[in-house]
């Protein structure tokens, strides 16, 4: 397949070197001048990925129209926030009939919708023709070409498997869904959980206090999903408990390193600088906490981390705070 990859960041230039070996021909489109300059005379991205050779059949360019022309695949690797805005830039250069397939595991703040809504909302597109990928994905170890697996979710699963066809690898396996709502919203949420743990990682707490937050998060993020649509299944798989586990475990991700930056006693702009690169989950957790309010669901996890981010308790008062919540069975 002709694919583009928009947005030149850590996954998206893992996600381009997975689509080029997988035998398709890739065009990467970045903002940032220098991160195309090397991509195409140096085959490298230093600026994420330092001292790592991309595949040199792998190109980039700062021209929105010139990745997109002709592309059967697009593929939507930018910050959450940012995706209608860049939609919009788009929605001219799309003549043909495209998948697009979101990369991306957040929620419009504004809105409370999820990716592929705000994709087809932004792009006019048919929803049988929108994918998410979603699953244990860091990039730093994707880009490495470790093992790993992902889920493809559509509503149409003939676009489902076509995806999975298109980026299956030797060292990535895609497996297909079609509960798009709950691999989204477990993408989304998962972030917000692993701020958490990283709260409490940045306390000095140990393996006790990250099972039990990772646990009763996967609970949380259930007990929503269940709510809105999605299935039981996917929060017991790869988009649920697997991305769960890897985002909260592995010092490579961007959330778990936020929150350990919170919990150790940086400021939200000193975890920003910090940071360098987006942690969804910052904008994410006031957006769950407004989905789960409308549902009148208790998410107690999220709203700890929302009000730590506003500044209205410390890492240490929110930890007291769920501690000190009333006994209750476990199920």
């Amino acid at each position: 397949m002709k694919c583009a990859v928009i947005g030149g960041g850590s996954w998206g230039t893992a996600f381009a070197q997975i689509l080029v070996d997988a035998g398709n021909e890739v065009c990467l489109w970045a903002r940032d001048a220098e991160v195309v300059e090397q991509i195409n005379n140096k085959h490298c991205n230093e600026k994420f990925h330092p001292g790592l050779i991309l595949p040199v059949d792998l190109c980039a360019t700062t021209h929105l129209n010139a990745a997109l022309q002709g592309a059967d695949l697009i593929a939507l690797a930018i910050p959450s926030q940012a995706l209608r805005s860049i939609l919009g830039e788009m929605a001219e250069s799309i003549a043909a009939q495209p998948i697009v397939i979101s990369l991306i595991k957040g929620i419009e703040l504004q809105t409370l919708e999820r990716m592929s809504e705000v994709i087809h909302e932004g792009l006019g597109i048919d929803g049988e023709r929108i994918a998410v990928l979603t699953g244990p994905n860091l990039a730093g170890e994707l880009i490495a070409r470790q093992p790993a697996a992902g889920v493809v979710a559509s509503k149409n699963m003939s676009t489902a498997e076509r995806v999975q066809h298109a980026i299956a690898t030797n060292y990535f396996r895609p497996y297909t869904s079609s509960d798009v709502t709950g691999c989204e919203l477990a993408g989304a949420m998962k972030n917000v959980i692993a701020l958490a743990v990283g709260m409490a990682v940045g306390l000095g707490m140990g393996d006790n206090t990250r099972a039990t937050v990772i646990t009763r998060g996967l609970a949380e993020m259930s007990r929503l999903g269940m709510v809105i649509g999605a299935q039981s299944a996917t929060f017991a798989g790869l988009a649920g408990l697997g991305d769960l586990v890897a985002t909260c475990s592995s010092p490579l991700s961007r959330n778990r390193s936020f929150g350990e930056r919170l919990g150790q006693g940086m400021t939200l702009h000193e975890a920003i600088v910090a940071t360098k690169t987006t942690a969804e989950g910052v904008s994410t957790a006031p957006a769950i906490l407004g989905i789960a309010r409308a549902h009148e669901i208790d998410v107690p996890i999220t709203e700890a981390v929302v009000d730590v981010l506003a500044g209205s308790i410390s890492t240490a008062d929110a930890v007291r705070r769920l501690m000190g919540r009333s006994k209750k069975s476990e199920i």
